[in-house]
């Protein structure tokens, strides 16, 4: 008969010679047995005091860094000055006009179908209302939208469906604050640069609105890209706001610093002021036309022309480009024979310019990729470049 002892079977053989109590429990006649118990609380003591003492490395790492995330959190607020509080404002009113917009639909809703409740009963959270109240936040949010209608791997179809409508369907700003910004930059009439401007925008993005219109003397057909007013301070005091929100969080958090969030935050921050530079833009246009020249594919695809003597920083006036949107397949269909085929000429055009352009194009979605008229691909939109 065997008998179980610590590390393993004790059998009978085993007895020989040796009482049961020093085989079962490694003590010699007349020895105290060990007290388990009492081991146990002491490995329990010891492991209470090994967490106490590591809680408190912590709290005295994170005290050390307090001061630096005071700093930050105070430089940060300095440099955005009087914009955060407008900011804040702008994003009080714009919570209220779009809780005002919910209720209103709320008190009607005894007489909505099923597909309005639904759409209803998430109040602010719902697609459509966040939608609206991104709208109303401005660029910053606009692009948020943006992100979330591109990636339908991580949000709801629903979210990326109502969110679709953040791409060139923004509120646009009237055109009398269009033209006062073209004379401010460009410094003379327009009458002397454009023949004609189209008060109605072809499209309002994000951060700028696009304006047909036809220069005097060579007639060329152009867009006058125009950034909108007041954008830049928006995207600091709101980008300055995330950054502290990132800041706090590793501070509060050590295992969020190992997602190098105030890095992301920092990466994003960078190409996002870049993409308000409308000379920065000219120069990723230059260098994907001087790559499109340099590897023979200027019959498969193009780019704008720049023309630089009627654009500034905050105004960019280019070559008109004239097809449809890749996302439209009845229009594609009508314009070619294979439309799978204008797909893969984009997609090798543009996995090429990583390799070979000074800068590549980092945000080509439906509204930046169109199939031309005359065949070709048409790239637009160079602001967020790499």
């Amino acid at each position: 008969m065997a008998m179980i002892r610590r590390g393993g079977w004790l059998l009978p053989s085993q007895l020989h010679g040796t009482s049961l109590q020093t085989k079962l429990f490694g003590v010699k006649n007349g020895a105290r047995p060990l007290k388990w118990g009492s081991h146990s609380k002491r490995l329990a003591i010891s492991a209470t005091y090994s967490r106490t003492r590591d809680i408190s490395d912590e709290i005295q790492d994170r005290i050390n860094k307090l001061p630096k995330l005071v700093e930050d959190v105070v430089q940060t607020s300095v440099n955005t000055g009087p914009r955060g509080v407008i900011r804040l404002a702008q994003g009080i009113q714009a919570t209220v006009v779009v809780g005002s917009e919910w209720l209103s639909e709320i008190s009607k809703s005894a007489n909505a179908s099923g597909d309005s409740l639904a759409r209803l009963q998430f109040g602010l959270l719902s697609p459509t209302y966040l939608r609206r109240l991104f709208e109303r936040m401005g660029a910053t949010y606009i692009k948020l939208g943006q992100f979330i209608a591109s990636t339908p791997t991580l949000f709801p179809a629903e979210y990326v469906e109502e969110f679709q409508n953040c791409f060139d369907k923004t509120p646009a700003v009237p055109f009398h604050e269009i033209e006062a910004i073209l004379r401010q930059e460009l410094k003379q009439p327009l009458e002397n640069i454009y023949e004609y401007i189209d008060p109605v925008p072809i499209a309002s993005a994000s951060i700028a609105q696009v304006h047909g219109a036809r220069l005097r003397g060579s007639q060329e057909e152009v867009v006058i890209k125009v950034l909108k007013p007041g954008i830049e301070d928006f995207l600091i005091a709101d980008l300055n706001f995330l950054y502290i929100v990132a800041r706090t969080l590793e501070f509060l958090s050590p295992q969020v610093s190992r997602a190098s969030l105030v890095g992301i935050v920092g990466d994003i921050r960078e190409s996002m002021l870049e993409e308000v530079d409308f000379q920065k833009e000219a120069a990723n246009i230059e260098s994907f036309r001087d790559y499109l020249e340099a590897t023979g594919l200027t019959k498969q695809a193009a780019a704008p022309k720049v023309h630089y003597h009627c654009s500034t920083k905050q105004v960019l006036t280019m070559e008109r480009l004239y097809g449809v949107p890749l996302t439209d397949l009845d229009s594609i269909r009508s314009l070619v024979s294979i439309p799978e085929a204008s797909l893969i000429t984009a997609l090798n055009v543009w996995f090429g310019s990583l390799l070979a352009c000074e800068t590549f194009h980092a945000d080509v979605h439906a509204g930046n990729l169109w199939l031309l008229r005359d065949g070709r691909i048409g790239f637009l939109d160079f602001g967020f470049g790499f």
